[in-house]
């Protein structure tokens, strides 16, 4: 059996393969409109996340290229979810923002994931779970992967 660093990394690059979080977005975004799906899935949760940004802000957080994030932005915009407006650091730029509508349409997305991990972990023993989610939490907040 590999050790535990090992594990994890497996477990990690699983997670991080393009199929996989293509159909954890669709899955969580199916039904919300035409605009909303797992290609535009990064933008709306990363403006979520990350608040107004200029969309090369938001390639660079999302790991998209900004033509792309722009491209999206754009599908986004015409569904009322994200506006744009002048960038208040410079006026040269261009910021995106959620609408309201963009800020709901990310709470059910959220909202969506919270039920699949619940439901998932839901036969697991209480202390497991409260475990799982500190580690998990560490990983990300304190661990090697922190910002």
């Amino acid at each position: 059996m590999s050790n535990s660093g090992e594990q994890v990394a497996d477990a990690l690059g699983a997670l991080l393969q393009r199929d996989i979080r293509q159909r954890i977005y669709a899955r969580l975004t199916e039904g919300l409109g035409d605009a909303v799906n797992e290609s535009t899935y990064p933008v709306l949760s990363g403006l979520d996340r990350c608040g107004p940004s200029t969309a090369k802000e938001l390639a660079d957080a999302v790991g998209l290229d900004r033509s792309v994030v722009s491209r999206h932005a754009s599908t986004l915009e015409m569904a009322g979810l994200v506006a744009r407006g002048a960038d208040p650091r410079d006026a040269r730029w261009t910021q995106l923002s959620l609408t309201p509508d963009g800020q709901q349409t990310v709470a059910v997305m959220r909202s969506r994931l919270t039920v699949l991990l619940d439901d998932f972990l839901s036969g697991w023993p209480s202390d497991a779970r409260e475990q799982f989610a500190a580690m998990l939490t560490a990983l990300t907040q304190t661990g090697p992967f922190s910002a």
